[in-house]
């Protein structure tokens, strides 16, 4: 438990950092209000990103209208992503076993000699393939690092299983809690300003280091160097001003949302939820491999529920007492 604490109310006063039985930590994320989504116009995008076609920015209506979100009770968000090995521990205690193993199709992975010309969706990795999963995503990874390749419902089984196990009630952030927490009282692009290099001191992002294995696309990768042509173990980068660590970047992070592409037109004031039904669940926050223009708060991307992906991660939410 941390020594300092957030006051919630006169009657109650919360640790603003916790640790749960598999080594999680978790920050406390203050009750309040912000500003959701962005209304950049496409001059304004082409601006800073000028390598991208000028079509990117005229897909973005599902960021619009920007509207009031009202947070209205504090909750513990993970300061990092699930890493590997805690993933495993889960596994070991739990006994579950992930999509990709399950139904054996396997996952995503980085093969060097892979052509992605070849491929029907042109797709930066080799896959499905029973040979990958979270265990080999294709290049290594230490305990630290966060696990990818693991679906929606597999990060919805981890959070029952905390649940379950510990008394307190686990769950995937929805979409609003997790742009709230990513902002942390900002209204740019991203928490460290407008400018997409500056996410070169808080991300790991699509670079000169991760740029190496795909020349292709060098003209969407920063100029500099994060350190890490893969993912980078949780925390290597400076947090934002809750705390939390790798809101941009590292891996995309499941939430608990169904997407909908209007859904921002009549969102709710109050702890919006997303859409009571849909085909696909939202993901945040970019990845090692994710160009700038996709990393920043405001985006939204989305895949099955089933999908596991080299890129794809998780974060997950305890609500507070």
């Amino acid at each position: 438990m941390a020594s300092s604490a957030w006051s919630i109310g006169p009657a109650a006063t919360l640790p603003t950092q916790i640790e749960n039985s598999v080594g999680m930590k978790f920050v406390l994320v203050p009750a309040g209000e912000f500003m959701m989504g962005s209304d950049e116009s496409p001059d304004s995008l082409a601006k800073s990103y000028p390598q991208y076609e000028r079509a990117r920015f005229l897909e973005l209506d599902d960021e619009a209208p920007v509207h009031k979100v009202r947070i209205t009770r504090a909750f513990y968000l993970g300061q990092h992503h699930v890493t590997v090995g805690q993933f495993r521990r889960f596994l070991e205690a739990s006994g579950y076993k992930p999509e990709s193993e399950t139904d054996g199709t396997g996952g995503y992975g980085y093969n060097p000699d892979y052509d992605p010309a070849k491929s029907v969706r042109g797709d930066a990795f080799e896959g499905r393939n029973p040979k990958y999963s979270w265990r080999n995503p294709g290049f290594q990874q230490g305990d630290d690092h966060p696990v990818v390749n693991v679906t929606w419902n597999d990060a919805v089984a981890m959070s029952k299983w905390l649940s379950e196990t510990e008394g307190k009630t686990y769950r995937l952030p929805t979409e609003a809690e997790w742009e709230y927490s990513a902002r942390a009282g900002t209204r740019t692009r991203y928490y460290t300003g407008d400018d997409p290099q500056s996410l070169l001191k808080a991300a790991n992002i699509f670079d000169a280091d991760a740029q190496k294995n795909w020349e292709k696309w060098a003209i969407y990768a920063l100029a500099g160097h994060d350190g890490f042509a893969f993912t980078s173990p949780v925390g290597s980068f400076a947090p934002n001003a809750f705390g939390l660590y790798d809101m941009h970047g590292n891996a995309w992070a499941w939430t608990a949302d169904w997407y909908g592409e209007h859904y921002y037109a009549n969102s709710p004031l109050d702890d919006p939820k997303g859409p009571a039904t849909g085909a696909v669940r939202v993901r945040r926050g970019g990845s090692w491999h994710t160009w700038s223009f996709y990393a920043r708060s405001s985006y939204r991307n989305w895949n099955s529920p089933d999908t596991r992906y080299t890129l794809v991660g998780m974060r997950l939410l305890r609500e507070a007492d």
